[in-house]
């Protein structure tokens, strides 16, 4: 039988060499550990603050023990199989009304037990497993950024690994009304089964997750983003129109991309200086045969209005003036399984790929080191706003078990790296004076939104496909704490502004991109060559995609112009509460059960509702207009009669979009009136 204790926070449990730990944890929270060992410790990459929980109740009896924290009750008792074998006891979760949330599994007599560890290699870690039971019609949101082009991902198998495109945030909002933060960094899976729902960790030393439960869709999102940290406030800089293309390879080209903007009369309100910029990788620092005079450059970018966002990798080439530095005091992630190589890659200096290394972001010095290295060589400058590319290590992520980080193995800690890359800067640029620091990161992890981190979502294909499944991924993300979130606008990959096929795509993008956190144009167009030092592709302004097109993507541009109080009020909401800008329709009609279904339109705040186009040559598409709500044509301002689902005009100029009745906005015409 297992021995129940109670703690200042919770209760332990002790149960044939296995020991359980339940403490209340934020709102209406519970975090939940467990191992073989002796007693459960603190998880290398922890995404939860300090625990906050004044309100909690514990009452330990001889067969179970019970946790209230505000509305989310944990109970923990015998498990019934246990007369045939030893199964550990088992947990599970209601709310304080008795309502049923999530419960672990009852194994079979002849099964693995519901909690499983089995030894990965040498050493304390196990793959680790958690079952909990699964019910008919649950429906699960969140899990971080990726290319399925699913919004509710029940019956879907999502790795738990970070690569380019693919963010793993292991938080999942369920349509039962609980959120869950499976709290380890490491690689693994979740299994959404209609039978089961497994998480799985390759290697952990522990299981550590984390329950929270709320009236509403959205308390459930705010209690995440506040137990795993708020995000500073938005820049106001930040929230007009970015220009950047793969890339621009000198200072003048740049500058004279920016002077034509304002010769237009075009908004901008930032342009990005890309990769290869630099000497090499690892020195940080600006080749002078290209950028000469990167203070001067700022000088009149900002004399335009325009910040200059630079990209900056965590990658370091052997032949760079700081490798060996950084190899000998142990700044550098390591290989226990070979060479210290981690990828094959261009760089300055050489006619084809060398090896290089990830800096070892886990390392608190290894952060300072590269931010000393920032700030010495673009801080002083005058540049504040980082493009923090390429963060994943995504290399890594098919053999990360030879990896070895200051934080831990590569398998048990590498899914917070790009949180901690993003700290180091954040930090950084916070102990300098810059109050609304700003990153933009290809990765992140839970947490990553309280470091300012802005995620993008990768080097996607420019195809419809593509654009369609950015509408899932940025709701997803948005659940997942992230409310800093956009896409490339036209896609990345192999798009070819000469071609109608693209000049359609780029205008529906456009359309979409205006109803999106950050207002990002960025690509590499054909033709031109895809890799090495001397890359850019073929021009990628908004002039340059034909004049059907230019004309109208101008009128988007001035359109999010107008939008920017209203994002900017958004902005300080999300930073408040970590309530997204792109929202799920149920996070704002949750009572509603389409709301819940409807997976290719989303909330713009709480007052605008976005339908956008995904598909070539489509000029009507479908909508959900909540009945909750009355609704205005954001076109027109004139009241919408139908309710529920109806048929909305969508030609080229425009997608639908309506405006909650009564709500900040009455009108969004393209006149401005």
């Amino acid at each position: 039988m297992a021995r129940y204790t109670a703690t200042g926070t919770g209760f332990t449990v002790l149960e044939s060499g296995e020991v359980l730990r339940v403490d209340a944890w934020g709102e209406s929270g519970a975090r939940v550990r467990s191992n073989l060992g002796p007693s459960t410790t603190e998880t290398p990459g922890s995404a939860l603050d300090g625990p906050g929980a004044p309100e909690v109740e514990v009452e330990v009896f001889a067969d179970h023990a019970r946790l209230r924290n505000g509305e989310l009750v944990v109970e923990v008792r015998d498990n019934p199989e246990d007369r045939f074998s030893r199964f550990p006891p088992l947990v599970s979760f209601t709310r304080s009304d008795g309502t049923p949330l999530l419960e672990e599994s009852v194994p079979h007599f002849t099964s693995p037990p519901q909690r499983r560890y089995r030894r990965a290699g040498a050493g304390d870690l196990f793959n680790a497993e958690v079952s909990f039971q699964a019910h008919p019609g649950e429906r699960f949101y969140g899990l971080g950024q990726h290319q399925h082009g699913l919004l509710d991902q029940k019956g879907a198998v999502v790795e738990l690994v970070q690569r380019n495109t693919e963010v793993s945030i292991p938080f999942v909002l369920s349509s039962r009304g609980y959120g869950l933060l499976w709290n380890m960094p490491g690689s693994g899976r979740v299994e959404l089964g209609t039978n089961r729902t497994r998480w799985a960790a390759d290697a952990a030393r522990q299981v550590d997750y984390w329950v929270t439960t709320a009236a509403s869709p959205a308390d459930i999102v705010s209690h995440y983003a506040v137990a795993t940290g708020l995000p500073p406030r938005f820049p106001e800089w930040a929230a007009g129109f970015w220009q950047s293309k793969l890339r621009y390879r000198t200072q003048e080209e740049l500058l004279e991309v920016a002077r034509e903007y304002k010769r237009r009369g075009l908004p901008i309100s930032v342009i990005v200086c890309d990769y290869f910029h630099w000497t090499r990788q690892g020195e940080w620092l600006f080749d002078p045969a290209e950028w000469p005079d990167p203070g001067a450059m700022v000088e009149e970018l900002r004399s335009l209005g325009v910040e200059l966002m630079v990209s900056v990798w965590p990658t370091v080439n052997p032949n760079s003036a700081n490798y060996k530095e950084m190899d000998q005091r142990g700044l550098l992630v390591r290989n226990v399984k070979g060479l210290p190589l981690h990828m094959a890659f261009w760089d300055k200096g050489t006619d084809g790929q060398v090896f290089i290394r990830y800096y070892d972001a886990t390392n608190p010095e290894a952060r300072r080191y590269i931010w000393d290295k920032v700030a010495q060589n673009y801080l002083s400058h005058g540049i504040r706003a980082f493009w923090l590319d390429a963060c994943e290590p995504e290399i890594l992520a098919d053999n990360n078990d030879g990896a070895q980080y200051f934080a831990g193995a590569g398998a048990e800690v590498q899914g917070a790296y790009p949180r901690d890359h993003a700290r180091g800067f954040y930090e950084g640029l916070r102990a300098a004076g810059e109050e609304e620091p700003l990153l933009l990161c290809r990765s992140a992890w839970a947490g990553s939104q309280r470091y300012g981190a802005a995620v993008w979502s990768g080097d996607i294909e420019s195809t419809f496909e593509a654009l369609r499944a950015q509408v899932a991924a940025g709701i997803n993300m948005g659940i997942s704490g992230i409310p800093w979130w956009t896409t490339d606008i036209g896609g990345f990959r192999k798009g070819d502004p000469t071609t109608a096929y693209f000049r359609e795509l780029v205008v529906r993008w456009f359309q979409y991109g205006v109803f999106c956190a950050l207002f990002r144009l960025h690509g590499v167009r054909e033709p031109g060559p895809l890799v090495g030092s001397g890359q850019t592709g073929a021009p990628n302004e908004v002039w340059s995609f034909g004049d059907e097109a230019y004309e109208l993507i101008c009128q988007q541009m001035q359109l999010r112009e107008r939008l920017r109080p209203y994002v900017m009020e958004q902005m300080a909401t999300a930073s408040s509460t970590g309530l997204p800008l792109i929202r799920a329709m149920f996070l704002e009609f949750p009572d509603e059960a389409a709301a819940w279904e409807v997976d290719d339109q989303y909330m713009f705040g709480p007052d605008i509702l976005v339908a956008p186009v995904t598909a070539e040559g489509v000029r009507e598409r479908r909508v959900y207009l909540p009945e909750g709500a009355s609704w205005l044509d954001a076109w027109t301002g004139r009241p919408v009669a139908a309710k529920g689902w109806t048929t909305a005009p969508a030609p080229l100029e425009r997608i639908p979009v309506f405006l909650r009745q009564g709500g900040a906005l009455q009108s969004l015409a393209l006149d401005g009136e």
